[in-house]
């Protein structure tokens, strides 16, 4: 576990590094001294890391998941990060996302119909097809998300 939590502690002192010291001590509320635990490689710090909460909130207000990237690499996951869109959950709720998903499965469907005219899905259409689908899967995880907010 001891190289598992050293690069754990890099990502997170990236992390830090990442939004600022002073912003991230006040996106978390944490003192400096306090942060930089998180990340110490001294032996006194190295059962001590950053909470999830701290982590979420700094990683919202970074330019990259550091810490989340380092979770899914320690666990063979290979994750897709698109800057662009940030999951806020303040798109218009579920009725906008019911929308949306309406929409993205029409166009998912168009093109698998244009794709499947000839009996053959071409590399160029298995693209397509696979942009689409991705598509309507931020569609979705948008509505879990406001889904998940709503319910409490």
């Amino acid at each position: 576990m001891a190289g598992n939590g050293s690069y754990l502690k890099k990502h997170s002192e990236a992390l830090v590094k990442d939004v600022g010291i002073e912003a991230a001590c006040e996106v978390t509320g944490k003192s400096k001294a306090t942060l930089g635990r998180y990340y110490s490689a001294n032996e006194e710090h190295a059962d001590r890391f950053m909470p999830i909460d701290a982590v979420a909130a700094l990683e919202k207000a970074a330019g990259y998941p550091h810490v989340t990237s380092a979770f899914a690499e320690l666990q063979g996951i290979t994750l897709s990060y698109d800057a662009t869109r940030k999951n806020d959950g303040d798109k218009g709720g579920v009725n906008s996302d019911i929308i949306a998903l309406s929409q993205r499965f029409a166009m998912l469907m168009s093109e698998y119909s244009q794709s499947i005219e000839d009996g053959v899905i071409t590399v160029n259409e298995a693209k397509r097809l696979l942009k689409e689908t991705v598509a309507l899967q931020q569609v979705l995880i948008d509505m879990k998300l406001n889904l998940e907010e709503e319910s409490g």
